[in-house]
Order: structure tokens, then C-alpha cells, then sequence
């Protein structure tokens, strides 16, 4: 099979072929026909991401595709259709992976939807839901709100009954974020971001996917008893947070890292997405899929990340043609 596999830290992925063995007990062997991809990826190759798996390995933290045979003692069918949250290995034509990671997709969901929704959506949906509480009619300030996550949580936080600001570069991705539900936009770009949230009102929530400048700004322009979600660094580098505005504020800071929930508490992760994948079949939630790129392109697909191109989610395609997409 085709793979797409980190060989060293610090030195560019290789397309390449490798040997798939039989899945183990408890395993799936799928076909893989889609795979989304995370700002994390690109701190993989690097070794700063917090679960950068032993090299060699193949990239890839989520995908989507057939089951094709099991292992021993797996109870999913073969030819049902599954998104995986695998860590690794979505970015191949086959792949072995344990049962647990498996959820069977909605009729409705093409594989490319299904490999852009768990990171992101769950990610936003345990953040604002659990973490922040957000009620309706409050204010939710997103930055990085045309990203992979930030976007979904301008979608989540608008069907929550907030009132969103959504924080991007530039008109174009500040028209995707009013698309998905943002009623108020600021360029990321503004001379003065503090400046601009308060006279947009404040926030009681700030969504920080960016880190950086940026999350300081918005920190000292949360309300009283406001939250502050730490989600990601895509600046590069983590906000220096004034301590004193907590106190005085009466501010509280939330960290969340979807994947953590896989040893912390599973059964959260397992009723978001149940929550989530309900609101898709109703119509509710619409992944937002800015390129669509083969496996052979997956280097092209990576430097859209890099360079901020990219708006919502970017999937490599690993199965054959269009009929990966279902």
C-alpha cells in the first residue's frame, strides 16, 4: 500500500510503499478514503506535538473509510462505513486500527466530511459545552475563527444561542466565519485587538486556537467572571496571561486537548460525538472543506496549513478518485 510516512524528525514526509499485515485481535482493517488534516501534523514532524508517536510512522490523525476484515474478537461488520480517530496511520490506502477508535458514519456523511468532523467539532463542542458553559445570549469571542477548530467553534457556539465574534486575516476568511454563524468580525490584523473587542461589547468566552499577541488581547478583554479556553499555538507561541486580570476579574482559564479525553474520560468523548453527529443527520452542522488533495499531493496539502492559506478543514483523498468521497 501507498503511505505517507514520517521516517525522521526534522526531515521531510516521503510518499512510499509499504507491507500491511493482518489485522491483531481487536483490530479493523480499513480502506481508507479520506483523511483530514491538524495544525498538529505539522508540529509532528517536528516532535513539539504532545503525543508525536516513535519514528517511523505514518502521518495522519483522522480519517474515514470502509471496514474490510477483522481481527479477532471485533464486532463491526466488514463493510461498514467508519471515521477513526487513529493518532497515525490515516494517511495510507489501508490501515489497521483498534475497534474502540471506529464510529460508524451517518448515511448521509461522505467519507471527506467524516474525516474533517471529530478533531475539530469535538474539540469545540467539549470546550464550549463542558468547559466554558456557554449559555445563550452570551458573547463568544473565536480567534483563528476561519480555522480547522475555530471555525467549528464559531458554527457550535452560534447553534448554542451565543452571540459570536469571530476573529480572522482578512475579508475572505471573515466572510467564511459570518457564513457559518458569526455576527460581529474583526480583522486579526487590527492595529489594536483589545481595543476593538471591548467596543464590540467584551466576551464571556474567548476561544484561543492562535496564542500569541492575540490571546493576550483578547484575555484582558474578557467581562467579568469571563472564561478563557486555551485550545492551540498556530502563532507559535503561547499567551502570556496577566494573572492579576484572573483575580481581579474573577476570570477562569480552561485548557482542553481532545485526544487527552481518550485515557481522562472516554464516555465524554463518546456522548459529544453522539451529540454531534445527531446534529449533522439534522442538518445542523456543516463541515467546511476548503481543498480536497490526493495522497501523492499530501506535501502541497501540509503547506496549505503552513502558510495559513486554508480555511475550515484541508482532506487528503487516499482512496481511488471521486468515488473516495462517497
Amino acid at each position: 500500500m501507498r503511505a505517507f510516512q514520517l521516517a525522521a524528525l526534522n526531515t521531510p514526509p516521503q510518499l512510499t510503499n509499504l507491507d500491511l499485515p493482518a489485522p491483531g485481535p481487536g483490530e479493523v482493517q480499513i480502506e481508507i478514503a479520506a483523511c483530514g488534516l491538524n495544525f498538529a501534523d505539522l508540529l509532528m514532524i517536528e516532535g513539539k506535538y504532545q503525543d508525536t508517536p516513535q519514528t517511523p510512522f505514518v502521518m495522519g490523525m483522522e480519517l474515514a473509510g470502509t471496514i474490510r476484515t477483522t481481527g479477532a474478537g471485533a464486532k463491526l461488520a466488514p463493510g461498514t462505513r467508519v471515521a477513526v480517530f487513529s493518532g497515525q496511520g490515516g494517511l495510507a490506502e489501508m490501515g489497521n486500527f483498534p475497534e474502540n477508535r471506529c464510529t460508524p458514519l451517518p448515511d448521509t456523511m461522505s467519507f471527506a466530511q467524516a474525516a474533517a468532523f471529530q478533531i475539530a467539532y469535538g474539540t469545540s463542542h467539549l470546550a464550549l459545552e463542558m468547559r466554558a458553559r456557554l449559555a445563550p445570549g452570551e458573547t463568544l469571542a473565536v480567534l483563528g475563527a476561519a480555522g480547522g477548530v475555530g471555525l467549528t467553534a464559531v458554527e457550535i457556539g452560534a447553534r448554542m444561542g451565543a452571540r459570536v465574534i469571530a476573529v480572522a486575516r482578512g475579508a475572505d476568511k471573515l466572510e467564511v466565519a459570518r457564513a457559518a454563524g458569526a455576527t460581529v468580525l474583526i480583522d486579526a490584523e487590527t492595529p489594536d485587538l483589545k481595543a476593538a473587542l471591548k467596543a464590540a461589547g467584551g466576551a464571556d468566552v474567548v476561544y484561543d486556537a492562535i496564542g500569541g499577541a492575540a490571546g493576550e488581547a483578547a484575555f484582558r478583554a474578557l467581562r467579568p467572571g469571563g472564561r478563557f479556553l486555551v485550545i492551540g499555538f498556530a502563532s507559535g507561541a503561547q499567551p502570556k496571561l496577566p494573572l492579576n486580570h484572573a483575580l481581579v476579574k474573577n476570570l477562569e482559564i480552561h485548557g482542553l486537548y481532545w485526544g487527552g479525553y481518550l485515557k481522562l474520560a472516554p464516555e465524554l468523548l463518546t456522548g459529544s460525538m453522539a451529540q454531534l453527529f445527531d446534529w449533522f443527520s439534522e442538518g445542523g452542522l456543516v463541515p467546511h472543506i476548503s481543498a480536497q488533495i490526493p495522497l501523492e499531493r499530501t506535501t502541497e496539502a501540509l503547506d496549505l496549513l503552513r502558510a495559513r492559506r486554508s480555511t475550515g478543514k484541508v482532506v487528503v483523498l487516499t482512496g481511488a478518485g471521486e468515488t473516495s468521497t462517497r
